[in-house]
């Protein structure tokens, strides 16, 4: 596919029905991270950083502790195992390949069981993302910086990873550091990033029903009301047209810079910065699906190639269960409305030509992490929530 990645127009202009949205709109960046071979002079998802060669290179001092279940791997047999399945893609694996394959996971015998043990000390964090100011419309830097770059710790801290955030201006990088430490192994494949180039598009995008006024809330579900306007919208939402405005209407899915936050695992809880109080500002989606299989969401090139996707599985693995689990122990309802199936592993790179995870990376068991900072003070510590 050689087509630049554009979101077709949304089904109908939802501030026509419900003009009390207007007010409500924000832009969102939406980076359409594609696999490409990026250098630290780009923008792009899981590639080199500008990291000055004198500066530490950032490390998380854990815990560590693998979850009993997967083995954990290191980054270079994860991308060799990802290069493997790309060049055996349509053939059978030579010998050569499958010793190989079987060095990274040896056959196991039943029960599925691997062993508990943390690994100790500091290790090394992954490259994430790396954001030049120049590329991303609703990137808000702080003072003179012109470059993100977020890296994180490949293992839960509890459910996800810990993620950490640099602000610099690019032109004080002369000097840049070449070869990284990486950490000695990852607590899931997912956490891995394939080098992906962007190609950021700004989008506009209202807010979940659930983060509306009750009298908004209402008219969204009053079906009559969207008769009226002529949405031409599925009779199939006629019991439920909120989830068609979610799902379809309100903020994109996928990799994306501000916006508004799509709620999934739970209903929309207060942002607040941990330091001040503050409402904090949506930064960055870390997504796992750009978008679901028939979403109107799906950028141009992949509509082009819509018959070639896979259907994903419907239940809730391991993973999904750690999920739910940690969030009901809180006391938080946890629930899908509507949204793609979670327990999706990743498929080889270069066997399904519709790019819903081009960076190869899983939340859970098909999340979003989201970023936010104190729009007051940048220098405030982040907060991450899982959607």
């Amino acid at each position: 596919m050689n087509s630049t990645p554009t979101t077709p127009p949304r089904p109908f202009d939802v501030t026509a029905a419900f003009p009390q949205l207007a007010p409500l709109a924000r832009t969102a960046t939406r980076l359409h991270p594609r696999p490409g071979s990026p250098s630290p002079q780009d923008s792009s998802i899981g590639g080199p950083l500008l990291w000055p060669a004198d500066e530490p290179w950032p490390h998380c001092d854990g815990p560590h502790v693998v979850d009993g279940m997967n083995e954990a791997l290191s980054p270079a047999d994860v991308r060799l195992e990802r290069q493997i399945h790309a060049a055996s893609s349509g053939r059978g694996l030579t010998p050569r390949e499958r010793e190989a394959l079987e060095r990274i996971r040896p056959p196991r015998k039943l029960p599925l069981r691997v062993a508990v043990a943390p690994y100790e000390g500091s290790i090394a964090m992954l490259p994430v993302a790396q954001l030049y100011l120049r590329d991303v419309p609703d990137l808000h830097a702080p003072g003179g910086a012109d470059l993100l770059q977020v890296l994180w710790c490949p293992f839960d801290h509890p459910i996800m990873p810990r993620t950490a955030l640099f602000w610099r201006s690019a032109a004080t990088v002369t000097d840049i550091l070449t070869a990284p430490p990486e950490p000695p192994a990852m607590q899931f494949d997912g956490y891995l990033p394939e080098p992906c180039l962007l190609n950021p598009e700004q989008v506009t995008e209202y807010p979940d029903h659930l983060e509306l006024s009750k009298e908004l809330q209402e008219q969204l579900g009053n079906w009559g009301v969207w008769q009226a306007a002529d949405t031409d919208v599925d009779s199939a939402y006629a019991s439920y047209p909120q989830e068609f405005y979610d799902l379809e209407l309100a903020g994109a899915p996928g990799w994306k810079v501000g916006g508004w936050p799509r709620w999934g695992a739970t209903d929309p809880t207060p942002r607040l910065c941990p330091a001040c109080g503050s409402d904090m500002d949506a930064l960055l989606t870390i997504a796992t699906f750009e978008a679901d299989d028939d979403s109107s969401w799906l950028p141009n090139e992949v509509c082009e190639e819509r018959e070639h996707s896979s259907p994903s599985p419907s239940s809730t693995g391991p993973e999904g269960q750690a999920v739910v689990d940690f969030f009901h122990a809180q006391g938080i309802e946890v629930h899908n409305r509507g949204r793609v199936a979670r327990d999706v592993r990743v498929a080889p790179l270069g066997t399904d030509p519709v790019p819903r995870k081009p960076t190869a990376v899983q939340i859970g068991s098909g999340y979003d992490q989201q970023l936010y900072v104190c729009p007051a003070a940048p220098e405030h510590p982040h907060s991450e929530l899982m959607h």
